[in-house]
């Protein structure tokens, strides 16, 4: 099972390897606009889920959520420590 710490982890890797065939680094390839624009479709997501669709559902919608913040992260050069330190 992946955390949260091990999946920023994999998406740097990937990152930084630059596979065009990557969905993250087509993601990241698309800029920050396109990510945001995931993001906003995810957490409408996650709010059906959460509404209509029951727990396991919602569960699969948020980590998907979380992929694209992560991806998000990445294309602003952001760490984990520095989204930590609001927490």
């Amino acid at each position: 099972m992946k955390t949260f710490e091990s999946l920023f982890a994999e998406l740097q890797q990937k990152a930084a390897l630059k596979d065009p065939n990557s969905g993250t680094v087509k993601a990241l390839s698309a800029g920050k606009h396109a990510i945001g624009k995931k993001i906003i479709e995810e957490a409408g997501e996650v709010w059906m889920a959460a509404e209509y669709e029951g727990k396991e559902k919602t569960a699969e919608e948020i980590s998907q959520l979380l992929y694209h913040l992560q991806v998000m992260m990445l294309a602003n050069e952001l760490e984990l420590k520095d989204i930590y330190k609001y927490l």
